[in-house]
């Protein structure tokens, strides 16, 4: 389960431990419910409406269109989907709390459990019982962290409250997820360019009112900074939202304490402006900033306010590179080998390397001897596979009681699974259902195992459309292969890259003039060396590819997965909301299930948003062994070496933390701390949400199957209660091996 546990160790603003407490005059600024505008109806309740969809997994997507089947498909009873859309069509938020905590308690172990968390947790806060929508919203966070409306909205909620701790790390948290995803699918762009905003400027107030509440509780420098601190995020508010008297005040005040009298006047007269419950307060303070007389009546005031001027709101310009940027010139892999010729070589032979070719017989993975067939559940014929004249082929239903012949033209991946495809006459390339997991030494169908029921691309029997849900350059060039280029509007004929596989270039950038200064034995044209940049721009770079929520956009000469661009030649991808995603992408209790989502998994650590850790403390793309360790691991025998570059003090004794033997497999970091939970081709990968904590309580609500937990992946025999019992007491228990 997520915690936020990391974020109390990063307050901004300097803001202390100890909660702060507005001075009284700032109390009655505080309105009696919060202002994020956002209703009840969120953006999981969006989803329930017919525009709403939900997104497969393993498959590239375009922001330009969107795919799927609505969220309400994906409840598990009748029940459950006339519940949902009882809660959809209530109009009150008090009908609607009650309705969805109405279904907390009848459907507790849902898989759509953190949505309605979503829905209870905003109806709560607009029928203003303010505590109860930040309970709500905290289970539906610990589940989707990445939530910027909900977390915007308990945000204010918090600072209404009084809160303000609690409010500041919620309202960080929600700009940096504003950030990091696009707007929600079913909300159009007409709207979300009114209400995007306004979510930025809810945050952006209530990091001010905090820092402003600190500055007045501090003293000496530290004092201005904080009130400077205010000024910033209360001035990105204002310019953002400027019919805002509540943030109008407060930077008046924050003025004031800067001794900045024209600027507070001028806030403060707005908020006078605006009426309302701040607007005798605002009077006060806007008397002192003008340094009129206590005897000055208010209708002398009023003609004041009316003659002046509203502030200015230049919000400080975004800290952004003004380097000139040239257009990229590409070299290709080879010219790499001349000067790295073992890295060259390793890089070769790894799964990247070979992620994608054109068909070899010695490529070939799968078994195609004579008689292959791959069975439907009721053991119907639904593919068969075979040689012909030394070529490989796969068929498949041609729709009309046939059978039609698709030929192997390229092959795709080369470790544990290889899936195939087939060229058309038009340059298309299509990807066949059926592929071959040498993990378990059989033919599949692989997109029915991960898809949702339903879906095109699952169903042997559609294939012969050769539709885009099939096509390799629209749904899986961008990720297997390198520099990949489109035309617009997006048609798979039209999609070129410049080599197979994932070349050099695609995370060193483009080479061609470092290539040719080298070869005059001149420095010049330094491509990214992994050694020098943050973790950042490293896991960016990864997530390239490691990330399934990534949107691609086609840049303005067709560019997909890069920009054309140096030395900022990665794309900087926003990413569809995380749960606008198939169920199957996540574990109920919020973990993610496939292994598309690691990238997603592993920002969420606090060893990345604390510790800077990035994938190459862990990974090294082109090892010297890569058949032997397939998985790229720095340290493939001795794998607690790459936790124990940062905790080493666990390294002394194992045993006390882990409570079993030092050299079993219980005492190893990542039996614990990555179980393999995540769904990888057949077979169970190591989670990366490195600071995963096995959690008793999720795994009792809903079960094994759908929570599973570390513990009893090694304890197979052990029950629910022991379970508990073992971990209630870990931190504090006994110090002895098991």
């Amino acid at each position: 389960m997520g915690s936020r546990r990391w974020q109390e160790r990063s307050l901004p603003f300097g803001l202390t431990r100890t909660a702060r407490h507005l001075p009284w005059w700032l109390q009655e600024s505080r309105p009696a419910r919060p202002r994020v505008g956002v209703a009840a109806t969120t953006v999981f309740g969006l989803l329930l409406a017919a525009a709403g969809s939900s997104q497969e997994v393993d498959t590239v997507l375009f922001r330009e269109r969107v795919n799927g089947f609505t969220i309400l498909d994906q409840a598990e009873d009748a029940g459950e989907r006339r519940a949902i859309k009882e809660i959809w069509a209530a109009a009150s938020p008090a009908r609607k709390k009650a309705l969805a905590e109405k279904f907390l308690m009848g459907f507790p172990d849902s898989a759509l459990l953190s949505g309605i968390l979503d829905i209870a947790a905003k109806s709560s806060i607009d029928a203003g019982d303010l505590a109860r929508g930040i309970r709500h919203a905290r289970q539906s966070l610990r589940m989707t962290p990445e939530n910027p409306l909900l977390l915007v909205a308990i945000a204010d909620a918090e600072a209404t409250l009084g809160r303000l701790r609690e409010a500041a790390v919620d309202a960080q948290e929600a700009l940096y997820q504003l950030e990091r995803f696009d707007k929600p699918a079913s909300i159009g762009e007409k709207r979300w360019e009114r209400l995007r905003p306004q979510l930025e400027a809810t945050g952006r107030a209530v990091l001010g009112r905090a820092a402003l509440a600190d500055a007045l509780a501090s003293e000496g420098p530290g004092r201005l900074e904080l009130a400077r601190s205010a000024v910033d995020e209360l001035v990105r508010s204002r310019s953002l939202q400027r019919a805002n008297p509540s943030t109008a005040y407060l930077l008046g005040i924050a003025h004031a304490l800067l001794d900045q009298p024209d600027q507070a006047a001028a806030n403060l007269a707005d908020a006078v402006r605006a009426g309302g419950q701040l607007a005798e307060r605002a009077a006060v303070h806007l008397r002192r900033a003008l340094g009129l007389p206590p005897e000055t009546t208010s209708a002398e005031l009023d003609r004041i306010v009316v003659s002046m001027e509203g502030p200015a709101l230049h919000p400080p310009a975004p800290n952004r590179d003004t380097a000139p940027r040239e257009n990229a010139r590409y070299a290709g892999s080879s010219a790499c080998r001349g000067c790295h010729t073992e890295i060259h070589d390793s890089w070769a032979r790894t799964g990247m390397g070979r992620m994608f070719r054109p068909w070899k017989p010695e490529d070939v993975l799968a078994d195609f001897g004579a008689g292959a067939e791959v069975l439907s559940d009721d053991g119907a014929v639904e593919a068969r596979i075979g040689i012909s004249d030394g070529r490989h082929y796969i068929e498949l239903p041609d729709g009309i009681g046939g059978w039609q012949r698709h030929r192997i033209d390229h092959v795709i991946g080369s470790k544990w699974q290889q899936a195939y495809a087939t060229e058309l006459a038009n340059g298309s390339i299509h990807v066949l259902p059926v592929q071959y997991s040498a993990v378990q030494g059989r033919w599949l169908n692989f997109w029915k195992v991960i898809d949702p029921p339903g879906t095109e691309r699952a169903d042997l029997g559609a294939f012969h459309r050769m539709s885009r849900a099939t096509n390799y350059q629209v749904n899986c060039a961008s990720c297997h292969t390198s520099q990949l280029a489109a035309a617009q509007p997006l048609r798979p004929v039209d999609f070129r890259h410049a080599e197979a596989g994932v070349n050099c270039e695609m995370c060193h950038g483009p080479s061609a003039d470092h290539a040719e200064a080298a070869s005059k034995g001149v420095p010049g044209g330094t491509p990214v060396r992994f050694a020098e940049i943050g973790a950042e721009r490293y896991v960016s770079i990864c997530g390239q590819c490691h990330m399934q929520s990534n949107l691609v956009e086609i840049g303005p000469s067709g560019e997909v997965n890069f920009t054309g661009r140096s030395p900022d030649f990665d794309r900087s991808y926003k990413g569809r909301p995380l749960n606008e995603f198939s169920a199957k992408a996540t574990h109920r209790d919020g973990r993610f299930r496939e292994t598309t989502f690691i990238g997603e998994s592993f920002v969420r650590t606090a060893c990345y948003r604390l510790g800077g850790a990035h994938c190459g403390n862990c990974h090294n793309p082109h090892p010297p062994d890569p058949e032997r360790n397939p998985a790229s691991l720095k340290h493939p025998d001795a794998q607690d070496r790459m936790c124990l570059q940062c905790h080493s003090s666990y390294g002394e004794a194992p045993e006390l933390h882990t409570r079993h033997s030092a050299g079993s497999e219980g005492s190893r970091c990542a039996s614990c701390h990555m179980p393999k939970i995540m769904h990888a081709l057949l077979f169970e990968a190591a989670t990366h949400r490195i600071d995963d904590i096995p959690d008793a309580e999720a795994t009792r609500r809903f079960g094994r199957q759908h929570s599973p937990n570390a513990c009893l992946l090694c304890h197979a025999d052990r029950d629910d209660v022991w379970l508990a019992r073992q971990l209630r007491d870990w931190p504090r228990g006994p110090d002895r091996p098991e």
